[in-house]
C-alpha cells in the first residue's frame, strides 16, 4: 500500500492553513489551533518546509510563518518532497546501485516509468487545489499514462 507519513499530511494540512490567509504571518501555536494539531507536531513540520523553501520564517514578537509563494505555485509533489525526501515508489526508481539485481531486473524500467506518471500527477495538484473546500472537486487534469511498452 502507498501512504504519506502522518507528518506529510500533517504539513498539507498546516500549509492548507497558511493558504487560507497567505498574506498573514501566523505563529505555529497560532498554526497548531487552527489546524487541529499539537504545537510541537505543527513546529516539527515547518522545519523542513522552511528548508524546502515552501514557507518563509519571521523572528520577532510578530514573527512567524507564511507561504513563500502563492498557494496555486506550490505542488503536491514539492510538499511530499520536502517532508520525505524524492519521489520513490520502489528504491531503484531514484537511485541507482540501490539493488544487488538491478542489471538483471526486468521491472525495473516499468517502475521508473510509474514513478515519473505518478511525479507528474502529484505536480498537477496544488496547494490551493487542497485547499478547496470539502466536497469541491479537484481541477481535472491531464494525467499523462505512458505505461505501455515502447
Amino acid at each position: 500500500m502507498l501512504r504519506v507519513t502522518k507528518l506529510t499530511d500533517y504539513a498539507t494540512l498546516v500549509l492548507t492553513v497558511l493558504a487560507s490567509t497567505p498574506e498573514a504571518v501566523l505563529s505555529a501555536s497560532g498554526l497548531a489551533e487552527r489546524a487541529g494539531l499539537e504545537a510541537p507536531t505543527v513546529a516539527k513540520v515547518l522545519k523542513p518546509l522552511a528548508q524546502a523553501g515552501l514557507v518563509q520564517a519571521f523572528r520577532g514578537a510578530s514573527g512567524g510563518y507564511r507561504l513563500s509563494r502563492p498557494a496555486g505555485e506550490i505542488s503536491l509533489v514539492e510538499i511530499l518532497e520536502a517532508m520525505e525526501g524524492p519521489l520513490a515508489m520502489t528504491e531503484c526508481s531514484v537511485h541507482d546501485g540501490q539493488c544487488g539485481i538491478e542489471h538483471s531486473c526486468g521491472a525495473r524500467a516499468n517502475w521508473r516509468r510509474i514513478n515519473d506518471v505518478v511525479a507528474e500527477a502529484l505536480r498537477g495538484i496544488s496547494l490551493a487545489d487542497m485547499a478547496l473546500p470539502p466536497g469541491a472537486p479537484l481541477p481535472r487534469k491531464a494525467i499523462p499514462v505512458a505505461l505501455t511498452a515502447r
